[in-house]
C-alpha cells in the first residue's frame, strides 16, 4: 500500500511538493506522485522538474486547460479511478490551484484522510479563484500545515480543530535554501550591463492581465519606474496574449522594459535574488522576496500571506499608479524594508511534515517501509 498519494498539478505547485518527497525518502514513507496536467506546456514542466529534482510523475492525467469548472471536473473525474487503485492511506495536496480542490473532493468523498500543505491562507477576497480552493480544502482536510501563525487564526475563525492544525513552517522556502547556490546568475539572464541594477515585473492574475484599462495603467506606471531604473519582465503566456488582444504592445518596447520569455526556476531565482526591487501579482513571489531580503511591491489590494508584509519585505501597493511610483522612490532612494526571516522558514518545513505524518501513519496503523 502506498502511504501517501501527492498531487501536482500547476507550477507553482512543484516548488512545493520538492521538498517534501525529499522529506519523504528520507523518513521511509512510501509516497507515489500524481500530476494532474493542470498546467500542461510539456517543456516548462520538464524544466522545472529537472531544476527542482522531483522525480517525473508517476501518473499523469494530462487535464490540459478548461474553465474553472470543466478543469475541476475533469481533474475529479480522471482521479477517481487512480485513487480506487491506488488505495494510499492520504492523499497531499499544496497551494490553491484547481488539482487541491479537485483531489481533495475526491478523496473526502471516498473516505481518503486529505493533507493539506500550505493551509489557512487567506486574502479574503472571494473574487479570487484560489481563496475559494483554500477555504474549501481547508474544511475537508485531516492534516492541516501552515506556514505562518496567521492561518492557525484563520482556521480556527472557520471552526477548523486546532488539533489537525500543525505549525511547520514554508515548503516553498525549503525549495529556495536548497537551490539558492545553483541559481543561474542575472548576468547569465539579462547581460552583464543590465544585470548591475535592475528591477523585476511579473503579472498574470487575471485581476490584473484581463481588464485593458488595469493592464494598461500597470504598464504605462511600470514604463515610468523604467525610465530610471531597467525592469526585467519574464512574460507570462496569458499576460501577453491579453497585451496582444488589447493592442498594448507598444509599452513593451519602451525603453528600459526588457521582456523575457517565462523562465524556469533556476533562472528566476537568480533574478530575483539580486534585484533591486520586484513588483509582482505573485503569492511565492511575495515569500520568496521575503527569504531573500529583497524589497516587493505587490500589485494587488491584499495579501494572503501577511507576514510577507508583517515581518518581511513586502509592501501592498495595489494598481494605484501615485501608490506604486511612492513605493518604488522609497525602495530606490532609501533600499525599502529590510524586514526579517518568518519563523521556521528555515529550510526545513518539509522536514517537520514528514515527522508529523510518520507519527500520523503509525497511530492508523499503517505500515511504512
Amino acid at each position: 500500500m502506498t502511504d501517501i498519494l501527492c498531487i501536482v498539478g500547476a507550477r507553482p505547485n512543484f516548488m512545493k511538493i520538492a521538498p517534501v518527497m525529499k522529506a519523504f525518502v528520507a523518513a521511509g514513507i512510501s509516497a507515489r506522485l500524481v500530476h494532474t496536467g493542470q498546467h500542461y506546456d510539456a517543456a516548462m514542466n520538464e524544466q522545472f522538474f529537472a531544476d527542482l529534482g522531483i522525480p517525473h510523475p508517476d501518473i499523469n492525467l494530462e487535464v490540459g486547460s478548461g474553465s474553472h469548472a470543466v478543469q475541476t471536473a475533469e481533474i475529479m473525474r480522471r482521479f477517481e479511478p487512480v485513487l480506487l487503485q491506488e488505495k494510499p492511506a492520504a492523499i497531499l495536496v499544496v497551494g490553491d490551484v484547481n488539482s487541491t480542490i479537485a483531489c481533495a473532493l475526491v478523496a473526502s468523498k471516498l473516505g481518503v484522510a486529505v493533507i493539506h500543505v500550505e493551509a489557512g491562507l487567506r486574502s479574503y477576497d472571494r473574487s479570487m479563484p484560489e481563496e475559494i480552493n483554500r477555504v474549501l480544502t481547508d474544511q475537508i482536510s485531516d492534516l492541516l500545515f501552515i506556514t505562518e501563525k496567521d492561518a492557525a487564526h484563520n482556521l480556527a475563525r472557520e471552526g477548523v480543530d486546532g488539533a489537525r492544525v500543525h505549525f511547520v513552517g514554508n515548503v516553498m522556502i525549503d525549495t529556495l535554501h536548497h537551490n539558492l547556490p545553483h541559481a543561474v546568475p542575472a548576468s547569465a539572464t539579462l547581460g552583464a550591463d543590465m544585470a548591475r541594477s535592475y528591477g523585476v515585473l511579473t503579472l498574470h492574475r487575471p485581476s490584473n492581465v484581463d481588464d485593458r484599462d488595469t493592464l494598461a495603467g500597470l504598464l504605462e506606471t511600470v514604463a515610468m519606474i523604467a525610465a530610471d531604473l531597467p525592469i526585467a519582465f519574464p512574460l507570462h503566456p496569458r499576460t501577453r496574449a491579453s497585451i496582444e488582444r488589447s493592442g498594448l504592445q507598444a509599452w513593451l518596447e519602451k525603453p528600459g522594459i526588457r521582456v523575457l520569455p517565462p523562465l524556469g526556476y533556476l533562472e528566476m531565482l537568480g533574478l530575483m535574488k539580486d534585484a533591486r526591487i520586484v513588483l509582482t501579482d505573485s503569492g511565492g513571489i511575495q515569500e520568496e522576496t521575503t527569504a531573500l531580503g529583497v524589497p516587493c511591491l505587490t500589485l494587488r489590494h491584499n495579501t494572503e500571506r501577511p507576514a510577507t508584509v508583517d515581518e518581511g519585505t513586502n509592501t501592498v501597493v495595489g494598481t494605484d499608479r501615485k501608490a506604486i511610483l511612492v513605493a518604488a522612490e522609497a525602495v530606490l532612494n532609501g533600499g525599502g524594508k529590510a524586514g526579517r526571516i518568518p519563523e521556521y522558514w528555515d529550510g526545513r518545513a518539509a522536514v517537520r511534515i514528514a515527522a508529523i505524518l510518520l507519527q500520523w501513519l503509525d497511530g492508523r496503523n499503517y505500515a511504512v517501509a
